[in-house]
């Protein structure tokens, strides 16, 4: 009995190996049928791969040349945020220094006042009233000449495009 079961295990190890190899020569008998009826070509294949690669490296090249520009761009904008910054520092100085002075002309004339009201003319007071006048001028021509800084900043790009504007016309 020991010699059919063996016999038996052998004979379908054999159907089995015969299974596969039927299987991988239809499987190249399809491969072979593919080529034969239009399908791409191993040549044709490569081909359009390189292509891909090609069209790939590209691509790389312009996202290289996006983030160099953008990069770029990034640094001429926060060079102009830190000048605008430093703008708003000075000019927030100057009207600090503006409305001190204003603060200051507005005690001395209340005190002038005063003075002129009971009749007693005080030369050092009218010489702190002038002086105190003269720092609120001071400071005034400083924020006018800061403003009008600015103005200029702020016409520069436009009266420099205007030229080429007027040349695509």
């Amino acid at each position: 009995m020991s010699q059919i079961d063996e016999s038996q295990h052998r004979l379908t190890a054999a159907l089995g190996r015969i299974r596969d190899l039927a299987a991988a020569l239809e499987a190249e008998a399809r491969a072979r049928a593919a080529e034969e009826t239009g399908g791409p070509s191993r040549a044709e294949l490569a081909a359009a791969l390189e292509d891909e690669r090609i069209a790939n490296a590209q691509l790389e090249e312009r996202v290289k040349a996006l983030k160099s520009r953008e990069k770029g761009r990034l640094t001429r904008l926060e060079d102009q945020l830190a000048a605008e910054r430093a703008r708003t520092v000075r000019l927030d100085a100057e009207l600090t220094a503006l409305r001190q002075s204003a603060a200051d002309l507005s005690d001395v004339t209340e005190q002038l006042r005063a003075a002129l009201a009971d009749e007693l003319p005080d030369e050092a007071l009218v010489n702190r009233a002038v002086i105190a006048e003269l720092e609120a001028l001071k400071a005034q021509r400083d924020a006018d000449r800061a403003e009008m800084i600015e103005i200029a900043e702020a016409l520069r790009p436009v009266l420099a495009a205007e030229p080429e504007s007027e040349e695509a016309e």
